[in-house]
């Protein structure tokens, strides 16, 4: 287990000596420009032209009728659960296979999280995990969908498309329509990913995605709530920018708002990233396909985007054979200074959420043993 291969072709791809990161920013458009400008204009902060223009580029990206800017993706999910109405006590179907952001945004809200498996070709959410869950423990009232065991109603399902590959969403919108629960699909590391041509994060009735420094496009810090249905997405706008009415100069408030807005400063970086997205998408599904060959006479496994889908390939990923092999090909790589990181631990393992339900985890448990992620930039 020397991949001495693996690591001279990881150098070689990206033509240095020096140290290699998962997924570096790259600026080479008018993100100068454009950040200057707003310091000039010195509309640094929630209002702004940038602000305003990120959203209307978002919702044209993603498809979607509205698109509201946040300060980053947790606080959209956070909200996003909210507008569908999760409310404090009730449950929330998710995955354990995930960032930790997603689980926090659910228990930001009072609410608990159900871990269900994930399907293995996709890496997220199984929508027979889902439909098996909801056969056993679901129970159909006036109010909505409770879990006959606990009590709690059941208020969303939230999937989250790993690595920028899409979920099974055929089959669990299927499954979700039937027992009446809104999808929030926690899109923060899909942006230009796409099932069976449609942009992920349009599915459901809101999605989120993330513009962290390590995203395919970034602000620094920041987020983009979006959705099809106007009111959902103007209460949005109005929760996340403190539940301010409108008035020439009074402050009125007229319920309790969150102070999420995204600064016209971190705007206009994204907005500079935005118009170079398909240029980004481009060469990421060009270092992809080079790996994909190069994996090929490897004992490493090269994760795949599917049939049906389109991944923007945020971060690429590999299978090792088992947790042996996981663990030795973690210590090499980073010793030759080529940053390669694990995909999460389960969400049940970390001390919060220890006791939250979660079924058997067969796929999520085969997978956390074996996917690392590998060095994913996009090549200047």
């Amino acid at each position: 287990m020397g991949f001495k291969e693996t690591i001279q072709f990881i150098r070689d791809k990206f033509d240095t000596k020096d140290f290699i990161n998962l997924h570096a920013p790259i600026f080479k458009g008018n993100e100068r420009k454009y950040v200057l400008d707003t310091l000039d204009s010195t509309f640094v902060s929630s209002v702004g032209s940038y602000v305003n223009l990120s959203e209307k580029m978002i919702a044209e990206i993603s498809q979607a009728k509205r698109a509201v800017a946040v300060v980053n993706g947790t606080a959209g999910l956070q909200i996003a659960l909210q507008l569908v109405g999760v409310q404090r006590g009730d449950e929330v179907i998710t995955q354990a296979l995930t960032f930790v952001a997603t689980a926090n945004a659910i228990h930001y809200n009072g609410a608990f999280p159900v871990f269900l498996d994930v399907d293995y070709d996709t890496m997220g959410l199984s929508p027979s995990a889902v439909s098996d869950f909801l056969e056993e423990f679901g129970e159909r009232r006036d109010s909505g969908t409770f879990n006959k065991k606990t009590g709690r109603r059941i208020s969303a399902c939230m999937p989250m498309h790993t690595f920028g590959f899409p979920v099974n969403l055929d089959d669990l919108l299927k499954v979700c329509k039937k027992w009446n629960i809104p999808v929030v699909e926690d899109a923060a590391e899909s942006l230009g990913s796409f099932y069976k041509g449609k942009h992920s994060g349009s599915f459901g009735r809101i999605g989120v995605f993330s513009f962290n420094g390590n995203k395919i496009v970034t602000s620094g810090g920041g987020g983009m709530i979006v959705t099809s249905e106007e009111d959902l997405g103007n209460l949005g706008k109005h929760l996340t920018t403190t539940a301010k009415v409108t008035h020439s100069y009074e402050y009125v408030h007229d319920q309790i708002g969150y102070n999420f807005r995204m600064p016209n400063l971190n705007a206009a970086l994204v907005c500079a990233q935005l118009e170079q997205l398909e240029s980004f998408l481009a060469s990421k599904r060009q270092l992809a396909n080079e790996y994909a060959d190069f994996f090929e006479s490897q004992t490493i496994t090269f994760r795949k985007e599917l049939e049906n889908t389109q991944a923007n390939y945020w971060l690429m990923s590999v299978e090792l054979e088992n947790l042996q092999e996981r663990n030795a090909f973690l210590k090499v790589t980073n010793d030759s200074k080529i940053m390669t990181r694990p995909i999460w631990q389960l969400m049940y393992r970390l001390p919060m959420y220890q006791r939250c339900f979660r079924d058997g985890q067969r796929n999520a448990e085969f997978l956390e043993e074996r996917i690392v992620n590998i060095p994913s930039s996009v090549r200047s």
